[in-house]
Parts: C-alpha cells; sequence; structure tokens
C-alpha cells in the first residue's frame, strides 16, 4: 500500500488540529488501544473479546475519528495485532496509526525498558508487521531511561528511512524533553492528563506549548474513575488481571474522592445531554497546550458514548466549578 494512499481523513463535522511540526490533523479524540491488548501481562485490563475490540475501531473511525494510539506491549504485541485486523477490515480511509517502543516483555508477562538502538530497531520492524501497515505515522518512546540519547538517536535514524512519518515521547519530563531536542527535533508528547492527575500543568504542558510541541494526553478519565460507570462495588471486585485493581485511585480514601467528582462532572454533563466521562475528556481539550486525547474504548457502545467529548465545549465557569475553584483561579490555570 502507498503512503499517500494511507493519509487519513475526517468527516466533515469533527474538527481537526495540526499535531506539532506534521501534516498530521488530527481529530480532537483518538483511539487508545491499551486496554484491548488484554490479559496475561503486567499492565493488563482483564479479559478482552477481540471481536468486540475490532468492533470498537470500526465504530470510532465510523463517527469520525482519524488516528489510533497503540504500544507494542499493550498485550504483549496483541494490540497492534488487533490494529492491523481491524484496518485489513476497514473500507474507508486509513486512520494516522501512532504507536510507541521502549517497553519489553518476557514469558511471564513483566515489563522493563530498553532504549538500545538494536532494540528500537527490532521493534519497529515488529510493530509494522503487526500493524500490516509500511510506515508508522507517529512513533513514540514509551518510557525514557538512562540510554535516552542513543534511544532518541534510533528513533532520528528510522525516520530517515522512512519507517515512521514522525517521532515523539510518552512520558518524558521537560529535562528529558530537553535532552532529546538536541538530537532532533520532537513532535509531540504523550504524557498522563486527568483531573486525578494534573502534575504536567505545572511544567510540562507550558513547555510544549512554547516549543511548540503537540501533546496527546492520555486516560483523560484517568483509567475509567470518571466515566460515572466505576462503583465502589466494582472498583472493589476488579479481577487481578486488572491492573488497575492494584491502583491506589481505586481504593480508599482516594476512591471516596474520586467518585465524589464524578459527581461534580454528571452535574455539569446535564446540562449539556453528556456522561460524566465526556465532561471529563472534554476538561483535559480545554487546556490549549493539549492538540488531542487518547480515549480508550473496549466496545463500540463505549465509543458512541465518549466521542462526544469531541464537540462538548465548557465554559470557564464550568472548569471551575468541575474543579471546585472559583472562575478567577480557573482562568489562571488556563491561561498559563
Amino acid at each position: 500500500m502507498r503512503t499517500e494512499d494511507m493519509k487519513a481523513e475526517s468527516k466533515p463535522d469533527m474538527k481537526t488540529k495540526c499535531l506539532g511540526n506534521t501534516d498530521l490533523f488530527i481529530t480532537p479524540i483518538g483511539f487508545g488501544a491499551w486496554a484491548i491488548g488484554g490479559s496475561g501481562w503486567e499492565f493488563g485490563w482483564g479479559e478482552q473479546d477481540d471481536k468486540a475490540s475490532v468492533a470498537a475501531i470500526h465504530r470510532a473511525l465510523d463517527l469520525g475519528v482519524n488516528w489510533i494510539d497503540t504500544a507494542a506491549v499493550y498485550g504483549m504485541g496483541h494490540s497492534e495485532e488487533v490494529v492491523g485486523s481491524a484496518l485489513r477490515t476497514w473500507l474507508g480511509p486509513r486512520p494516522y496509526v501512532f504507536t510507541k517502543c521502549g517497553l519489553r516483555w518476557d514469558e511471564q508477562g513483566y515489563v522493563h525498558r530498553n532504549l538500545k538502538a538494536e532494540s528500537i530497531r527490532r521493534e519497529c520492524e515488529d510493530s509494522l508487521l503487526r500493524l500490516n501497515v509500511d510506515v508508522i505515522d507517529l512513533y513514540q518512546i514509551h518510557w525514557p531511561t538512562d540510554d535516552l540519547e542513543e534511544g532518541w538517536t534510533a528513533m532520528a535514524q528510522l525516520q530517515k528511512e522512512g519507517k515512521v512519518r514522525w517521532i515523539g515521547a510518552s512520558n518524558f519530563n521537560v529535562e528529558e524533553m530537553s535532552r532529546a531536542q538536541a538530537i532532533a527535533p520532537i513532535t509531540s508528547l504523550q504524557p498522563p492528563y486527568s483531573l486525578v492527575n494534573r502534575e504536567v500543568e505545572h511544567e510540562t504542558l507550558p513547555y510544549c506549548r512554547s516549543e511548540g510541541l503537540g501533546v496527546i494526553v492520555y486516560s483523560p478519565m484517568a483509567s475509567g474513575l470518571l466515566t460515572g460507570a466505576m462503583t465502589r462495588t466494582r472498583a472493589a471486585n476488579l479481577p487481578s488481571s486488572d491492573w488497575r485493581s492494584r491502583d491506589v485511585e481505586f481504593h480508599e480514601p482516594r476512591l471516596s474522592k474520586n467518585l465524589a467528582l464524578v459527581e461534580r462532572l454528571r452535574e455539569v454533563g446535564q446540562r449539556h445531554g453528556s456522561p460524566p466521562g465526556q465532561v471529563a475528556i472534554a476538561w483535559t481539550l480545554h487546556n490549549p497546550a493539549v492538540t488531542g486525547a487518547i480515549v480508550g474504548s473496549r466496545s463500540a457502545e463505549q465509543v458512541e458514548r465518549n466521542v462526544g467529548a469531541a464537540e462538548l465545549y465548557l465554559t470557564d465557569e464550568e472548569i471551575a466549578e468541575i474543579e471546585g475553584r472559583n472562575i478567577y483561579e480557573a482562568k489562571l490555570v488556563t491561561a498559563a
């Protein structure tokens, strides 16, 4: 398949935004493929039906989403295989495909970081095969290590060779981004960002904005906490194969605080006819440094429940209400 035949298009009613220094114009939300990797590894989400995963991807694309974010490590390659299957059976324009490298796994499913040049090159070749594409639109280092310079040099070389179109970083701080930028330009950053995790507001997002870097945030609904579907009972009964069963945010004392936040999201959402998860996603998109949000879905129904966030506009007053701030404080944050 020719590269020019794979350029993504979006439906006319969904706006797009340029991602950093690229020619990629992405929709406000992208399909997140972490959970569809299934279980059997350290950060799995429990059992997942592959047919439901493919249906979810197709529904997202049908509704105008024009990019998919995955990673080699999700399900130890399985997520990429499912994405590849969905692409083969999708009859519309090919979406942009983003994936990540730098996390390797052992036979027991335990994950370790590796940014050695040889490892990154092998990962890239394997991802191309699993995804069934001849080029990766955005290739990202998943987590930094002491070998950051070696890893980023390898990424730049893959870009020169045409195996990947653009290169980005995930989970880098400002100092790490500066080290990478000294070698080759960073297209975008993928940080965690939600009402539950706002660390990147202080230094990371302002740096990205000042440097003109794209930002695609992950876990905008805090891994399902802010969807409105999570309850104390459900949190207590998450299977051991679901990494969230070990996450402090899903246990007391934080769980009660997080569920109280959901009620504020629900109240604001009712005025728009939107569920809490949509409001949580829209809150991240309200930050001017954010280009798009990665929204994970495990079924077509979840896609339909979440995709409306792309068109949901929150006022500064609503942002303040969600955050439990006064309006002046909220404006200071969004202007930073």
